[in-house]
């Protein structure tokens, strides 16, 4: 493709380089082959499930070891609440609340259920009380409107620019749960979670990706409730921050697969989705790191039933790990003999769900210790799978690559043929999802952390179609951060409840109980 040099320095600028969007171009000129799926991943048969007592030894574990260690907390942040309030910004631009048409009309025409609940469940908003404040301030006449009326104020004062603007907030400083002194953040409620599991020697340490233009919010949060924060937990905590790198942003294409360029001339560049967030977890340095999404929290007096499970997937990783490095010390030092290298490729196997060739005992000695060392020395994830009970989200499956080896890998449904019939009914089998709970061990058995880009599928990634100033474009995105950005990771699925996965997708899912205290 041919660019101009006002084109090159605009690549150059972004941190990008000309063979990068070479590549890009390829991926969009070749396409993104679909994922084959071989079968679902399903409890004893890619999902390990735990009994009392398994669990509390992997609690107990981790407790025991967790000090000696360097933990962190790692959470995408970077989201803005506008999707939360997206059916609110509908009913405010939408219903006249001085016209004809009654709220209960508008409802039957938009069946939005959603809408409803907001409404019924209003008092229970944690932002219920800062809104009326505005109301009584702006709109003295308020209770004299009709309810309709009413109700178009308490959304337009919530998201209104010249308000509360609710809808510019970034998700992670929104008002969440309602306590009788204070109302939280999920900022905030992420510094208390982090200390009943992700402390260890009085530390805490957390990472949040955000959004740049967002950062001197979060800093200001952060100094406002750290006093308070750490005299409750007893703690000190270090927050750290970063941004979606622009160098992982990706070349836009128009749907004839030339560069999409603005009305301005320049050449378009998208971010590339959570995908590039693998570059921000690659500069991080810690022993034990557990995933979780900003959203993804409770009131306080849910929390215990959330820690004992992020211990257990915690005490899995450390078990694992450990058994994983006493191997690999003994095939770096030569100690392992025949019949070790066999109990080394059944425990990749077995505990690791890696794929052994079927012709390994063939193998010559030196070359079965290089292959083993290749499969054991890898960063390791143990994520927590919940049962399916129609929450959106990539699900667990076991995937045959182009070489024909087997891998236990997250899937989202856009990686899926659907006009393939058999790659359907694999996908209709799934019996659980992912609701972004990982635990990761990204260090060698040397103590040195891996290169995370290094385990990156890059033929894992998206193509969709988007527009921009009224034009169709064409996007990439990178392999998701839990899907193909980890795709050649060790990787182990763990049963969790349900109850331990609480996003908060729109307004209304505040009014759930695990964010009601």
């Amino acid at each position: 493709m041919n660019f101009s040099e006002q084109d090159l320095k605009q690549i150059d600028k972004k941190g990008l380089t000309l063979q990068k969007i070479d590549r890009q171009v390829e991926q969009f000129q070749n396409g993104i082959p679909f994922i084959d799926l071989e079968s679902p991943a399903i409890i004893n048969h890619g999902i390990l499930k735990f009994d009392d007592a398994e669990r509390k030894n992997y609690v107990d574990a981790y407790d025991a070891k967790h000090n000696d260690l360097s933990v962190l907390k790692f959470v995408p942040a970077s989201g803005a609440a506008t999707r939360m309030f997206k059916n609110l910004f509908n009913f405010v631009s939408n219903f006249n609340p001085e016209g004809t048409e009654s709220f209960s009309a508008y409802i039957e025409k938009t069946n939005d259920k959603n809408l409803v609940s907001f409404f019924d469940g209003l008092e229970q908003l944690p932002f219920y009380h800062l809104v009326m404040d505005v109301i009584a301030n702006k709109y003295p006449d308020y209770t004299t409107y009709s309810e309709d009326k009413q109700k178009w104020i308490f959304v337009h004062v919530m998201l209104d620019d010249k308000y509360l603007d609710y809808g510019a907030f970034p998700k992670g400083l929104l008002p969440f749960h309602k306590y009788d002194d204070h109302i939280s953040t999920a900022f905030e409620e992420h510094l208390f979670e982090a200390a009943s599991y992700a402390s260890a020697s009085e530390k805490a340490n957390l990472h949040f990706t955000i959004s740049e233009t967002h950062n001197d919010k979060f800093d200001a949060e952060f100094k406002k409730i750290k006093p308070q924060v750490e005299e409750t937990t007893g703690l000190d905590y270090n927050i750290s921050f970063s941004y979606q790198k622009q160098s992982t942003d990706t070349i836009a294409l128009t749907p004839e697969k030339e560069p999409f360029r603005k009305a301005d001339g320049t050449l378009l560049f998208r971010p590339s989705g959570h995908g590039a967030l693998i570059e921000n977890l690659n500069d991080l340095d810690a022993d034990v790191i557990f995933i979780k999404n900003i959203d993804n929290v409770v009131v306080s007096k849910y929390k215990d039933n959330i820690v004992e499970y992020k211990k257990v997937l915690a005490g899995v990783l450390l078990e694992l790990q450990e058994q994983a490095f006493t191997y690999l010390n003994d095939l770096e030092t030569g100690k392992a003999d025949e019949a070790e290298l066999i109990e080394i490729a059944e425990f990749l196997k077995r505990k690791l769900n890696a794929d052994i060739a079927m012709d390994f005992e063939n193998y010559s000695n030196s070359y079965q210790i290089e292959y083993l060392k290749d499969k054991l020395n890898r960063p390791i994830r143990i994520c927590g799978m919940v049962k399916n009970e129609g929450e959106p989200g990539g699900g667990p499956f076991w995937v045959e690559d182009h070489n024909g080896n087997l891998s236990l890998q997250i899937v989202e449904s856009a990686q899926i043929d659907l006009s393939n019939q058999i790659q359907k009914d694999i996908l209709s089998g799934s019996t659980h999802f992912n609701p972004v709970d990982l635990v990761c061990g990204t260090k060698n058995y040397q103590g040195q952390p891996f290169d995370l880009l290094k385990f990156i599928d890059p033929k894992t990634g998206f193509i969709t179609k988007k527009t921009k100033e009224g034009q169709d474009l064409l996007a990439l995105e990178l392999p998701g951060l839990w899907n193909g950005a980890m795709a050649n990771w060790n990787t182990v699925f763990v049963e969790v409840p349900l109850n331990t996965f609480n996003p908060v997708k729109t307004v209304a899912d505040l009014l759930k109980p695990m964010h009601q205290n």
